[in-house]
């Protein structure tokens, strides 16, 4: 039962359950004391131990139900079915008995001797099938299954594994020597064979979700942002917001890592010279790292529409990772959304800064413009900026003598821009002429750089 639990442990987590291996080991323990008679108990036992949040309660619940849930052989046929099959196999045993008409010859036509599979088959030891199903899965090593295109293989080895060969070899003899049970155990071989297949869409279920789940997103973090098509938008958003975590966890700002750098020995000998120089106390040497201060101004305009919301998802990622951050956004002029993102959801946050600014035609230049007037003295020596956006102005003035004066304050400037570079300079792309006001230039045309880019931003600081 100890494996059983493994591969549960397993299948959680590719639910989305996070399961540490503390937590697996309390669980088995929690499970030693409440035994697997029960199975509600067995189950709310796992829960308990197990889930850290409804929803990790609702996806473990259902991955118990799933896992916990055997196939179940093939019913036997009705009483009707079976009482005609008794009466043909007593007239053929009747015609096959010794001194019958069918059986003087000695033609071979005695019934064989069958298989241990066969016989279980044909005494509809429905115990006994689900034991060598089980068996079958074990030896198959059904729980590494990961792909839909397995299905064929793993069925295949669970065949084998439950004596397929013998089975068909059986099947073949009792054709020649008895007709009616040769039926019977064809009908059972193909309830067999469905439960087989019931078994292996279970096991990809639950032990190929997360290959599935991984496989998709590393499609969908490679997929132009800007030409994504509809039933992608959500599965994009749903990435986008897994990256934001990940950047949560990864750089939180409750989360401060003690950096003592190297032993400051002149330090520590005069901090302990009343204990003879005896290093109780010691000293390190500790190197000063700047307060992060991140202005981040997102283009929300429509040329860049498909890839905005994004954006904001994940500069709302940054209001949670860096304490000091400012936020705007602009089509044709700008305004300040740090209040919005501050205390609001990303969903609603972005709709509320879309119908305020999104989807106008983009002016970076009176957009600047409106930053130099109002914000410009919230950008230091000690300030990153983060500029998103495609720098399409519409033939506008593109104003860089104001990129220039944000640059010539600001700690660094980073432009990420969705488009690819390809498209850099083409048409009403001011890129060429933005780029030389800034530290770092980047293409985000794909949620994969887009992570890549904020994770290096803010790494930047820690």
């Amino acid at each position: 039962m100890r494996e059983e639990l493994h591969r549960f442990f397993r299948a959680a987590r590719g639910a989305g359950v996070r399961v540490s291996p503390a937590e697996s080991i309390d669980a088995m323990r929690a499970v030693t004391q409440v035994g697997f008679a029960d199975r509600g108990l067995l189950r709310d036992t796992l829960l308990v131990t197990l889930a850290k949040s409804q929803e990790e309660k609702q996806a473990l619940a259902e991955c118990f139900d799933l896992f916990f849930s055997r196939p179940e052989p093939k019913p036997p046929p009705d009483e009707n079915e079976e009482s005609s099959s008794n009466e043909g196999s007593e007239s053929q045993a009747q015609n096959s008995a010794p001194g019958s008409p069918g059986q003087g010859d000695g033609d071979g036509s005695a019934q064989p001797e069958l298989g241990e599979l066969a016989q279980m088959l044909l005494g509809q030891d429905r115990s006994a099938v689900a034991a060598a199903l089980s068996g079958a899965a074990a030896a198959a090593e059904l729980s590494n299954i990961r792909y839909f295109t397995q299905r064929g293989l793993f069925q295949t080895r669970m065949m084998d594994a439950l004596g397929i060969g013998r089975l068909r070899d059986d099947l073949d003899a009792l054709k020649g020597a008895n007709p009616a049970e040769a039926e019977k155990l064809a009908a059972a071989l193909d309830g067999l064979r469905d439960s087989v297949r019931e078994m292996v869409s279970q096991a990809l279920v639950l032990y190929g979700r997360e290959e599935t789940e991984n496989l998709r997103n590393e499609i969908l973090r490679n997929a132009p942002l800007a030409r994504l098509e509809r039933r992608q938008v959500e599965q994009m958003k749903a990435l986008i917001r897994a990256i934001a975590r990940r950047l949560r966890e990864r750089y939180s700002k409750p989360r401060k890592r003690q950096r003592r750098g190297h032993l400051d020995v002149r330090r520590t000998i005069r901090k302990n010279a009343a204990w003879g120089s005896v290093p109780f106390l010691t000293a390190w040497k500790r190197r000063h790292r700047d307060r992060p201060k991140i202005v981040a101004i997102c283009d929300v305009s429509g040329s860049v529409a498909q890839v905005s919301d994004f954006f904001l998802l994940l500069i709302h990622s940054l209001h949670e990772v860096v304490d000091d951050v400012r936020s705007f956004a602009f089509s044709g002029h700008l305004i300040e959304v740090s209040d919005i993102l501050d205390r609001q959801e990303p969903e609603t946050a972005m709709r509320e800064i879309m119908s305020k600014v999104g989807f106008g035609s983009s002016d970076y230049g009176n957009s600047f413009a409106d930053f130099e007037k109002r914000y410009l003295r919230s950008v230091t020596p000690k300030t990153t900026v983060i500029v998103l956006g495609d720098a399409r102005t519409n033939n506008l003035d593109p104003r860089t003598d104001l990129l220039r004066q944000i640059s010539d304050r600001a700690k660094r400037v980073v432009w990420l821009n969705p488009e690819g570079r390809m498209g850099w300079g083409w048409g009403d792309s001011e890129m060429p002429r933005y780029a030389p006001f800034c530290n770092v230039v980047r293409q985000c045309a794909t949620a994969k750089q887009l992570e890549r880019a904020v994770s290096d931003i803010v790494a930047a600081y820690q």
